[in-house]
């Protein structure tokens, strides 16, 4: 499939994203790979490492740049450094870094931007496809050399180290001293991301080299060797004392997190909630008040959870607006009131991402219905509560459900669904049902976009364990039932409100992800 290049640059911009290429006596080579870059970035940085052999007087003839020099060449590290100060002070989030000798294809770009959209924050290394390769015995036994000891240090194999075509975070190696300013830096930035807990994540990409004759290295196979060896003998011991503690601490700090978050819903759930759900509904006649005073009970202690105690090492943020389901009036106040501080009834969609996505929801909707599986409502620890709060199950369709939804939505709830149907196992937005505006054609009401971003790299689907991270929560201008009907067929509709929604999402993550 063909790649769209504008959209490559609209998108690498959105999110933060430049080129950087050093380079040093490289003036057959440079140019070419520049100009290539800037059919798919617009954003990129040269940082002339003191060439003597033209290279700079190349480069001044090419637009659209940024051109860093250094009037004495002082290696690879010093000029990616400099670069990296460049594009953190332009603004920049990340950077991608390749070399200017042609070794590496300006066309995997895009690779790396859904690398990056796939795995924000990551440091994305390109694992050279090196079977097909004419290489030196000095430089084979280098990269394999780099890469043992590279294992040891971080416990992380399968990664190429020396690789220069990578995606660096910028704003988690900010501030990193490094103890080399050559060939070898890049090795030295690997480990000491990797103990900082910065998440590596590789893809594979092509790799040219030309015939040995015509080939232009700067690689010093004896003196760079004796680097990389004086290198990895420091980092060696810095892994005993200092990088193996701090990762085995941080992924202790990850199961006491955890512990702490599934013994607080097991506290809460089955020694608290379940039992006094239980006597509160014995004592007297079930009524609507109570259920309303048990949906907010719901809503104050989801908000004390997420908001006041919160989750070790997950941030919380928001942007909704308190009047687009608060109000103080009673549930007993009709759908159809004119008063004007009662929020009238809506749908409420939103993507599904993971277990605790109805926890972040419940922290700013006191009123709503959330439509629920089957499973769910019969459950023996928590289905008591569920079934009280008058959440509804969707195993037996939608039109049984509709009486119960008019009378409840007479009543000022709001209807919660998940149009998509599943949890999504990438944080992606996955095609929505027609439900939830069947649901809205008959109850005749708005639909309310939400969108939750985080929930699913917190506690990934599949997983157990509790990530760190962060969890932002949204909420979109509602959408009328002229509106949705403007746009056909209910099929019709689903498909234009999830194009809509992709775009917001999409640009939740451009501007959140530049952060993570």
């Amino acid at each position: 499939m063909p790649i769209d290049k504008n959209a490559c640059k609209a998108t690498l911009r959105a999110r933060g994203i430049c080129v950087i290429i050093p380079t040093y006596n490289n003036v057959g080579t440079a140019a070419d790979v520049v100009r290539e870059a800037c059919c798919y970035c617009a954003d990129v940085l040269v940082v002339n490492d003191g060439s003597t052999d033209g290279t700079a007087e190349t480069l001044r003839n090419v637009p659209n740049i940024t051109l860093i020099d250094c009037t004495v060449n002082r290696g690879k590290g010093h000029a990616l450094r400099e670069g990296f100060r460049k594009a953190l002070s332009m603004g920049f989030a990340y950077a991608i870094t390749l070399d200017a000798d042609g070794q590496h294809y300006p066309s995997c770009i895009p690779q790396f931007l859904d690398a990056n959209r796939s795995f924000p924050g990551a440091l994305i290394i390109g694992n050279r496809r090196l079977d097909e390769a004419e290489r030196s015995k000095g430089s084979s036994f280098a990269n394999r050399f780099a890469n043992f000891w590279f294992a040891f240090q971080t416990w992380k194999r399968g990664i190429d180290t020396q690789s220069g075509f990578r995606l660096y975070p910028l704003k988690k190696l900010d501030g990193l001293r490094l103890l080399t300013a050559r060939y070898e830096a890049e090795l030295e930035l690997l480990v000491s991301a990797v103990w900082r807990g910065t998440p590596l994540h590789v893809i594979d990409v092509p790799v040219y080299y030309p015939p040995m004759d015509e080939r232009v290295s700067h690689f010093r196979p004896t003196t760079d060797f004796l680097r990389i060896t004086a290198l990895n003998t420091v980092l060696c011991g810095l892994a005993v004392v200092y990088g193996w503690p701090r990762m085995l601490l941080r992924k202790a700090a990850q199961w006491l997190r955890t512990a702490f978050v599934w013994s607080l819903v097991i506290l809460l759930l089955i020694f608290f909630f379940t039992p006094f759900v239980w006597v509160w509904f014995k004592i007297g006649k079930p009524s609507d008040a109570k259920r309303e005073h048990l949906r907010r009970l719901i809503w104050k202690t989801a908000r004390f959870v997420m908001l006041r105690l919160g989750i070790p090492g997950v941030k919380v943020t928001e942007n909704v607006s308190s009047a687009t389901f608060i109000s103080n009036a009673s549930v007993s106040t009709p759908a159809a009131s004119p008063d004007k501080n009662v929020p009238r009834p809506t749908v409420i969609i939103c993507n599904h991402q993971s277990h605790i996505d109805i926890l972040c929801q419940m922290l700013f909707v006191p009123n709503a219905i959330y439509l629920i599986k089957d499973w769910v409502w019969r459950n023996p620890f928590y289905g008591v509560i569920v079934r009280r709060a008058e959440y509804q199950p969707v195993t037996d369709g939608l039109d049984g459900l509709m009486p119960k939804l008019h009378e409840l939505v007479a009543k000022g709830c709001h209807i919660a669904v998940y149009p998509e149907g599943t949890r999504s196992a990438d944080c992606s937005i996955g095609r929505f049902h027609k439900g939830a505006f069947y649901i809205a054609q008959q109850l005749d009401i708005d639909i309310t976009p939400m969108y939750l971003y985080g929930p699913g790299k917190v506690l990934p689907k599949g997983r157990l364990l509790m990530n760190r991270g962060r969890i932002h929560v949204e909420v979109g201008e509602r959408i009328t039932q002229a509106e949705l009907k403007s746009m056909g067929d209910l099929r019709q509709q689903a498909q234009e409100v999830r194009r809509r929604y992709r775009m917001k999402y999409e640009e939740l993550c451009n501007k959140i992800e530049q952060d993570v």
